[in-house]
């Protein structure tokens, strides 16, 4: 861009151009290149896409003191989802080419200005035949947003192109220096229509902020103040307390753009980081990673194509690596509820997240690995059905709290379905304003007794003793319960991941590291759910005694993979394999 004398008046050239990345921007520049479309969008949505047609190298020569209109491409969207779609506006600065900009409202292109201010405008309007709502009073010129703006939208379900024109306009104050001069709009599609585009966001100093990164979302969670000796050590994040449907979380990311962006880092919900050096004054903004299901957990050709060898999920990287190639996300169809899953360094496909079925479905062999049914449920009542029996009551009394957790060490107690739903049914209580890390967090999951863990298989006495591995389980089809014992399933992770090593904090950071993700979510026992944000504590599928099973064991400085008996009348989490990946 050269602004240049001529005679009577100084004149201002600017070329826009039109260019595709995470949307449609429009920017000055010396040279003009039209990029392929590719999708731009908040989701992981391969069903609604940005393109642009008719642009060109547009220039205008704009006298000072006038205005000039610039002729604009036509944005095209298609788009499938149910939900509808909205498009969004924000001007931005690009501090390597020119060295001004003419973003936001009355900004001025130069300080040295008199008059009238010069500034960038814009409009969209829709293209005859189709029938988006122009938000904001964009049908006419309205100054560039700095801020992400909605400036269109179509809520109609049925699918197809929607299209609008973008057209801009200049106005030069009459005493405008030379000068070059920039500025740039980013078009962001998001979808549904009632999402809002992803965005970064300040924390405060010293402090670890959590973002769901997209405003469709159930829970809340608070800022995070570690200490000096934390900070010195590594601060251990905490776990998400978000719910979105139709979506599994895979860990936290600092960029909220972490799809595109080659500077994200990806962690674990409880791995322990280091902070950045301008932690004391600018904090730790962290994104939720979110990934949209392809499908259903109990789809054995879809696990096979994903998990199977040759599958489409790469190997998870031991080495720090960061992608998210080795990830995706599923949907059970017992209760809708959707799972990320990864193909950890052992090349097998795991849930990277903890179980969160409850008593509300009817468990069959369509759906479940192998359940023994009917289900022995509420022992003071004797009853039995296909469900688990769930209870938020932290005792068992037979007079007072007979739904109570079960904690008796007898046949009795051991040979019955429990489980505690307290994480996932009353999340939402954890306010930001009044937040416990330790609290109703909702990617904890749900308790189980070893009972409810087998669906029905893990039973007291010998016969349910040391080499005993339970044939079934409440994992959905396709998955099973890992197995404990010498050579089990964790320990063949821990053998990739750590060399086998079981001591100390760094053997058992990888465990919690991105994308193994496990966390600790703690165990219910003793009537009360102890040592959340202590322990993570998964249940296998292997006894051990009679009234003992092995479960998998993490806290801060060692790890039990599986070679100790443990209470099978005590609740733990629940995390599934697949049963192709090989």
């Amino acid at each position: 861009m050269v602004l240049h004398k001529n005679n009577s008046f100084i004149a201002l050239s600017f070329i826009i151009a039109f260019t595709i990345l995470s949307g449609l921007y429009l920017s000055s520049s010396y040279s003009f290149a039209t990029s392929a479309s590719t999708t731009a969008s908040v989701k992981v949505a391969a069903s609604c896409t940005l393109t642009t047609s008719g642009g060109g190298n547009y220039s205008a020569t704009v006298p000072n003191g006038t205005s000039a209109e610039i002729s604009g491409s036509t944005l095209s969207v298609s788009c499938n989802d149910a939900g509808g779609f909205a498009l969004y506006a924000v001007g931005f600065s690009d501090s390597t080419v020119g060295n001004n900009s003419m973003i936001g409202a009355s900004t001025n292109i130069s300080t040295n200005t008199s008059g009238s201010n010069s500034y960038w405008a814009m409009k969209v309007n829709p293209v005859s035949g189709n029938t988006p709502t122009i938000d904001n009073s964009f049908n006419n010129y309205h100054v560039i947003p700095d801020t992400h703006t909605k400036v269109a939208s179509y809520n109609q379900s049925t699918s197809g192109s929607v299209a609008v024109t973008s057209t801009y306009k200049v106005n030069i104050s009459s005493s405008q220096l030379a000068g070059n001069y920039l500025g740039k709009v980013k078009y962001i599609l998001v979808h549904p229509a009632n999402e809002i585009p992803q965005q970064e966001i300040a924390c405060d100093p010293g402090k670890v902020c959590y973002n769901a990164n997209t405003n469709i979302v159930e829970g809340q969670m608070g800022k995070q103040t570690p200490s000096s000796t934390d900070i010195a050590n590594g601060v251990t994040l905490w776990a998400s307390n978000f719910k979105r449907d139709g979506y599994g979380f895979a860990g936290w990311s600092d960029k909220y753009d972490y799809k595109t962006n080659s500077d994200a880092h990806f962690y674990g919900p409880n791995q322990t980081i280091t902070t950045p050096s301008n932690f004391s004054t600018e904090g730790l903004s962290l994104y939720a990673i979110w990934i949209e299901s392809e499908g259903s957990l109990q789809d054995i050709e879809r696990i096979d194509s994903l998990c199977g060898y040759p599958g489409s999920l790469s190997i998870a990287h031991t080495d720090g690596t960061t992608d998210l190639s080795s990830v995706t996300a599923l949907t059970d169809d017992r209760d809708g509820n959707t799972y990320a899953i990864a193909r950890l360094a052992d090349n097998r496909c795991w849930m990277i997240e903890n179980l969160r079925l409850d008593d509300s479905v009817a468990l069959s062999s369509n759906n479940t690995n192998y359940p023994s049914l009917p289900l022995t449920n509420n022992y003071d009542l004797n009853t039995i059905s296909n469900h688990l029996s769930a209870t938020s009551s932290v005792e068992y009394n037979a007079t007072t709290a007979p739904e109570g957790w079960c904690m008796i060490n007898t046949s009795a107690c051991i040979d019955q379905s429990r489980l505690r739903t307290d994480n996932t049914t009353q999340f939402v209580n954890n306010t930001t304003s009044n937040y416990s890390p330790a609290g109703n967090i909702y990617s904890f999951g749900n308790y189980y007794n070893w009972y409810s863990a087998t669906a029905g298989h893990g039973k007291y006495g010998n016969d349910y003793g040391s080499g005993y591995t339970a044939p079934g389980d409440i994992c959905p089809v396709g998955w099973h319960l890992p197995e404990g014992g010498t050579y089990s399933d964790f320990n063949t992770l821990d053998t990739i991941i750590n060399d086998g090593e079981t001591e100390g904090s760094e053997a058992t950071n990888r465990f919690r590291a991105y994308p193994n993700n496990y966390i600790y979510s703690g165990t219910a026992s003793l009537g009360e759910i102890n040592e959340r944000n202590e322990s993570g504590q998964y249940w296998s599928a292997t006894a051990d005694y009679s009234n003992r099973a092995l479960p998998f064991m993490l806290y801060e400085d060692f790890i039990y993979t599986g070679i100790y008996g443990f209470g099978k009348w005590d609740g733990r989490t629940v995390r599934c394999i697949a049963y192709l990946a090989v």
